[in-house]
C-alpha cells in the first residue's frame, strides 16, 4: 500500500488513484457493453420536435404538494408554474406574482400575473393561490415541504391579490416560492377528482401538460400552446429513469434520450471524448458536507477532535483527484453565491500533522476506529474521504446504503440514524444561506446533532431580522462559529454536469433544476 506523507498538504499531491486505494477503493468502471454501444458513431436522433431527458430515478408523486425531492420537482416544475421564478441569472423574478412587498413586519403581499389559466381552463387567482398555500399547511396534507414553516394563513385582497400573513418575520418568504413551495394547484379540479386522481393526472399552469406515466419507464408531457410565457419549445419533454450512469449514457449514445442530467464527474470523465458525446459543466450551488454526532458519547464530543477531522480532509486534493476540478471548496457549509456567504473566512488549513496532534492532546494518540454512512451515489467520494480520513489514524469504515434508505434515515427523528458521521448535501436553491442551515444547526430542528445557544440566537437573527445587514453579520458569525466548533466537516458546492447528444440547447441556473421551457431541440 502506498503511504502518503505525514504533516501538512504541499508539494507533489497523491492521485486519484491512489486517494481512492488508500480508503481500500475500487473506482466502478462504467458497463463496458453500455459504453461501447455505437462507439464510433453518431447517435441516433430521434424524428419530431421532443427532448428526452435522463434523471436518476422517477418522481416519488405527481402531487406537487406531497414531495419534497429534487427529482421529483425537476418533472413537476415543467408542469406548475410558482409565486416567483430563479432566472438563469439566478436573480428572483416574476412568475405567477408579478410583484411582492412585504406591507408590515408578518404580512407579505403577492400581487398576481392577469388572465392566467390552468391547463383545464380554470382561473388561476387569489382564490387559487390561497386554497394551495391552505392545502399544502394542512396536516393532513402530509406534506414535507418545511420552508413555509411561518406562515401561519392567507387572506384574499381581491382577484389578483393576495396576504400571506407570518408568526414572524421571515426575510426570504419570496424566495421560498420560487420552487417547492410556491406551486399553485387548481382547487376545483382537485375538489372533482380528489387527491388520488390530482396525482395520477395533474394539472397545473406549466408550459407543459401531462400526457401519461409509465413507472421505471417514462414520464411523457406535451406543451402548452397557451402558457403565459408563450409555447416552450420542444412539442414533447419525456422523463427517463437511470439510476445506473452506464446505462442511462447508453441509452444517450444509442439515441433513446438526448440529455443525461445529475452526472457524478467520475461518470463524466468516462464519457469525455466519445463520438457525438458532449459534457457541459456550469457553476452549482449543491453544497456537500460531513455531519458530525456531537451529541453520542464518543471522540466526536471533543472538538478538538471535530477540527482534527476538517485538518485531515484535504478537499482541494478531494476536488482534484475525485471530482476531476468541477467543485469549490466551500469554507463554512453556505457556498458561494448563496447570500450569506461570508469570503473573508478561509477554510482549514491541510495538515495531517496538526490532525494528529490534535488528536493526541483529546487522548486519542493512536486515532479511533468510527463509521462514515453515505448513500451508494455518493460511494467514490465516501471512500476517498475515509482514505483521507485514514493518514491521521481516523479509521472511518465506510457503510453505503440505497439511497432510498438513506434518505428515510436522513430524515428520521432519530438523529443518530446514519451513524457518527455521514455525508450529505443540500441544493441551496433559494441561493440563500438559511437554506443551508435550517434544518441542520438549530438544537431543535431534524437534522441538528449539534446544540449551541450561541448558533440557536444567530440562527433566529438570520431567519427572522428584517434588516439585510444584520442577517449578513449573524451569517458571518455563524460561519465563524460553525469553523471554531466544527460540528461538520464542509466539503465543496459541485458543478452541474450534463451529457448531451447534438439535439438539446439548454443552459440550468446554479441549482440545476430540470425547467425544460426554453431548451431548444435541433432536429
Amino acid at each position: 500500500m502506498e503511504r502518503i506523507p505525514r504533516g501538512a498538504s504541499h508539494g507533489p499531491r497523491p492521485s486519484r488513484r491512489t486517494v481512492l486505494r488508500y480508503g481500500g477503493a475500487a473506482v466502478p468502471a462504467l458497463a463496458a457493453t453500455g459504453l461501447l454501444t455505437g462507439c464510433g458513431t453518431e447517435p441516433a436522433t430521434h424524428a419530431g420536435n421532443v427532448l428526452r431527458v435522463s434523471q436518476t430515478g422517477d418522481p416519488k408523486t405527481m402531487d406537487p404538494q406531497k414531495q419534497g425531492d429534487m427529482t421529483s420537482m425537476n418533472v413537476l416544475v415543467n408542469v406548475f408554474d410558482t409565486l416567483t421564478v430563479r432566472g438563469r441569472d439566478n436573480k428572483l423574478g416574476p412568475g405567477l406574482a408579478l410583484t411582492w412587498k412585504a406591507v408590515s413586519p408578518k404580512v407579505w403581499r403577492f400581487t398576481l400575473r392577469p388572465g392566467v389559466r390552468f391547463h383545464n381552463g380554470e382561473a388561476c387567482d387569489a382564490k387559487a393561490v390561497k386554497f394551495s398555500l391552505d392545502r399544502l399547511l394542512d396536516p393532513a396534507t402530509k406534506s414535507p415541504i418545511v420552508e413555509l414553516r411561518y406562515v401561519d394563513g392567507v387572506t384574499v385582497v381581491d382577484a389578483r391579490t393576495v396576504d400571506v400573513h407570518t408568526s414572524v418575520h421571515d426575510p426570504i418568504l419570496p424566495d421560498k416560492v420560487s420552487l417547492f413551495g410556491g406551486v399553485v394547484v387548481p382547487p376545483r379540479y382537485l375538489a372533482k377528482v380528489g387527491d388520488d386522481g390530482f396525482a395520477n393526472h395533474p394539472v397545473g399552469t406549466g408550459p407543459f401538460t401531462f400526457a401519461h406515466w409509465q413507472r421505471d419507464h417514462e414520464l411523457r408531457l406535451r406543451a402548452f400552446p397557451h402558457h403565459w410565457r408563450g409555447r416552450p419549445g420542444p412539442d414533447e419533454l419525456v422523463f427517463t429513469p437511470a439510476p445506473n450512469a452506464s446505462s442511462a449514457l447508453a441509452a444517450l449514445q444509442s439515441g433513446e434520450v438526448d440529455l443525461v442530467s445529475g452526472l457524478t464527474p467520475d461518470a463524466a470523465q468516462q464519457l469525455d471524448g466519445y463520438p457525438g458525446v458532449h459534457l457541459d459543466h456550469h457553476t452549482g450551488i449543491r453544497t456537500s458536507y460531513l455531519s458530525l454526532d456531537t451529541l453520542t458519547d464518543g471522540p466526536l464530543r471533543d472538538r478538538r477532535v471535530r477540527q482534527a477531522l476538517n485538518h485531515a480532509v484535504d478537499v482541494p486534493l478531494l476536488i482534484k483527484a475525485v471530482l476531476g476540478g468541477k467543485a469549490q471548496e466551500v469554507p463554512a457549509m453556505i457556498p458561494r453565491g448563496a447570500f450569506g456567504f461570508d469570503d473573508s473566512l478561509a477554510p482549514y488549513t491541510r495538515s495531517v500533522g496538526r490532525a494528529k496532534d490534535l488528536l493526541a492532546e483529546a487522548g486519542h494518540p493512536h486515532g479511533f476506529h468510527t463509521t462514515l454512512t453515505a448513500s451508494n451515489v455518493d460511494a467514490n467520494v465516501a471512500e476517498a474521504l475515509s482514505g483521507l480520513l485514514a493518514r491521521a489514524g481516523v479509521h472511518a469504515r465506510v457503510n453505503l446504503l440505497d439511497p432510498g434508505t438513506y434518505a428515510q434515515r436522513l430524515t428520521s427523528d432519530n438523529h443518530g440514524a446514519l451513524g457518527p458521521l455521514y455525508l450529505a448535501a443540500s441544493t441551496v436553491w433559494t441561493l440563500d444561506g438559511e437554506s443551508m442551515l435550517q434544518s441542520n444547526v438549530r438544537s431543535d430542528r431534524r437534522q441538528s446533532r449539534w446544540h449551541d445557544k450561541r448558533a440557536d440566537a444567530l440562527v433566529d437573527s438570520e431567519e427572522l431580522s428584517v434588516e439585510p445587514a444584520t442577517r449578513r453579520r449573524a451569517f458571518s458569525r455563524l460561519q465563524e462559529l460553525v469553523k471554531t466548533e466544527a460540528p461538520f466537516v464542509s466539503l465543496y458546492q459541485i458543478d452541474n454536469i450534463y451529457a448531451r447528444n447534438n439535439r438539446p440547447r439548454w443552459t440550468p441556473g446554479a441549482a440545476g433544476v430540470l425547467d425544460m421551457a426554453g431548451a431548444e431541440v435541433t432536429r
